[in-house]
């Protein structure tokens, strides 16, 4: 049975019915994941909880280790992955407390080179017109709608680097572009997920109205913070009604997603590359 992996805030295991099992320090060839990773059963099924951030939130965005916090839940066989994230809006009729589940990114950040795991001697290039799990992100819904959340079912999220707020500029620039939430993290995530074969969505979490709504004062991180926690408690309930309904066996598209996707022969692959990427690409060796 495929474990699940849920990648948010230091006290999003806190979810009534979730039996904490353990702590994992794991290392990776990439470096130290963001922290101990929580293992615990939820509704008869192996979930790991990794806050994003570091408990107390200790790392900026662009300190995120993705790699490894991605090689770490591949390694325990997370092969389903909720991420949970705050986001500001770039939509009037998107509202703070609302929830988006997005099926599209569009990429600002500049450390691109870091979200990936090939290189070193193996090429791979996944698809990724669709990025996000649509299976996944049915399920987030009617969780979501079983809880009388405020819901919206898509939308782009474009990722900017951080850690300062957008300008106004800015702003009015990504809403023109037609973009409907801005965050600084889940980017990566989702690029890292699709070449681990992990099926991820996201629950996007909309604390803000980032800067260009002039009739409210710009984004803070006290007001995010104030959303954020009323976010959080929404967050909760919807992963204990979606993890039941998460299927136990890998068998979705994003499941073999490096199908066709590497260039290099294996014969050409060099040895410390093949060892590094063992939990990547197991299912290929």
């Amino acid at each position: 049975m495929a474990a699940i992996g849920i990648i948010g805030g230091s006290g999003l295991y806190e979810i009534d019915g979730f039996e904490q099992s353990g702590n994992h320090s794991v290392e990776t060839p990439f470096g130290s994941p963001s922290d101990l990773i929580v293992e615990g059963t939820l509704a008869g099924r192996q979930v790991f909880f990794l806050p994003r951030h570091g408990r107390g939130h200790r790392l900026l965005p662009t300190e995120i280790n993705h790699r490894a916090n991605l090689w770490a839940l591949r390694s325990l066989d997370v092969r389903f992955l909720i991420c949970v994230t705050a986001v500001g809006s770039l939509k009037e009729q998107y509202r703070p407390e609302d929830i988006v589940l997005p099926d599209q990114y569009f990429d600002r950040t500049s450390r691109r080179d870091q979200h990936t795991f090939f290189g070193g001697g193996i090429v791979g290039h996944v698809a990724f017109a669709d990025p996000v799990s649509e299976g996944m992100r049915r399920i987030l819904l009617a969780a979501a709608e079983e809880e009388s959340a405020r819901v919206h079912f898509g939308g782009t999220y474009v990722n900017m680097d951080g850690p300062a707020f957008s300008t106004r500029a800015e702003s009015e620039t990504n809403r023109k572009l037609g973009f409907d939430v801005i965050g600084m993290t889940n980017l990566p995530e989702a690029k890292l997920a699709r070449e681990a074969e992990i099926a991820l969505a996201t629950l996007a979490m909309i604390t803000d109205y980032d800067c260009w709504k002039t009739d409210e004062g710009p984004v803070t991180a006290e007001a995010v913070m104030g959303h954020l926690h009323a976010n959080v408690s929404m967050a909760k309930r919807i992963i204990a009604r979606a993890i039941p309904a998460i299927p136990q066996t890998p068998e979705w598209p994003e499941h073999r997603s490096l199908d066709g996707a590497i260039m290099t022969a294996p014969s050409l692959w060099p040895p410390e590359t093949r060892e590094k990427l063992e939990p990547i690409l197991k299912r290929l060796l």
